[in-house]
């Protein structure tokens, strides 16, 4: 069953993929979709990423200092938020606080016949619900990601100057020497289509719920589950094929 709706969200991934390049957009339902994707997750979003970059930056810190290398802690901590730590965790959050939203907002009206409303009045749920949702996910995904870059690293720096007595220009100077505009441009790609995953496993496990009010809080709980198992395993081959050969980043740094 797990597997057919696997499948099934491919051939729904499919389906908004043909329906965009028709131009069959909702406007208003795009733009409140995009108001709870985004402004809305801002909140926890940052909160997560100033204390992941603090706990990051105690981490490295200590280590670091011990080696005479404290110069480069900021540069560490810039590359391991922008490739990994930003677009993951801030995917991680949207698969946990939107996707879930997707999963049973839809699944509701799969069990209460409003789709098959929506089908009797001629209105394709996909041009309705999912398509609204995917762009949504999509467009502001990559913008939190940015903005919990910048606050883990406000995170980071705190922890530095005030804990470890690392001088602050020195911290953004290596953070600026590490960062390539490619790992930026990773990260960004990294978070467009944890964005399509997230909208299109939620809208797709709302669409196939049966089985009443159980059958909503099961297809929430699974729609999570597979959407951070999708972001995990597609974030390795999305970083395998980025990040191919040996790395750079320590050499810019001195």
């Amino acid at each position: 069953m797990w597997s057919q709706r696997l499948l099934s969200s491919i051939f729904l991934g499919g389906q908004v993929f043909v329906h965009l390049l028709k131009g069959k957009i909702h406007r208003r339902n795009t733009l409140e979709q995009m108001a709870a994707v985004g402004p809305d997750s801002l909140f926890i979003a940052l909160l997560t990423a100033v204390f992941v970059g603090a706990v990051f930056t105690v981490q490295v810190a200590r280590e670091f200092i011990a080696f005479g290398a404290g110069n480069i802690v900021g540069g560490v901590l810039s590359v391991a938020l922008t490739r990994e730590l930003s677009p993951v965790l801030t995917a991680v959050i949207l698969a946990g606080r939107v996707g879930s939203a997707f999963a049973a907002e839809i699944g509701t009206m799969r069990v209460t016949e409003q789709i098959d409303a929506l089908l009797i009045l001629k209105t394709d749920p996909v041009d309705y619900l999912v398509i609204p949702r995917v762009l949504a996910c999509c467009l502001m995904l990559p913008i939190l990601t940015l903005l919990s870059l910048v606050t883990g690293m406000t995170g980071g720096l705190i922890i530095a100057t005030n804990l470890y007595n690392l001088s602050d220009t020195s911290f953004l100077d290596s953070a600026r020497n590490f960062l390539s505009f490619w790992d930026i441009i990773s990260a960004m790609v990294k978070a467009f289509c944890f964005g399509t995953f997230i909208a299109v496993i939620g809208c797709n496990w709302g669409l196939t719920t049966t089985g009443g009010a159980k059958g909503v809080g099961e297809s929430t709980t699974t729609a999570v589950v597979t959407s951070l198992l999708v972001i995990f395993i597609s974030n390795f081959f999305l970083t395998w094929v980025m990040f191919q050969g040996a790395g750079s980043a320590l050499l810019q740094g001195f």
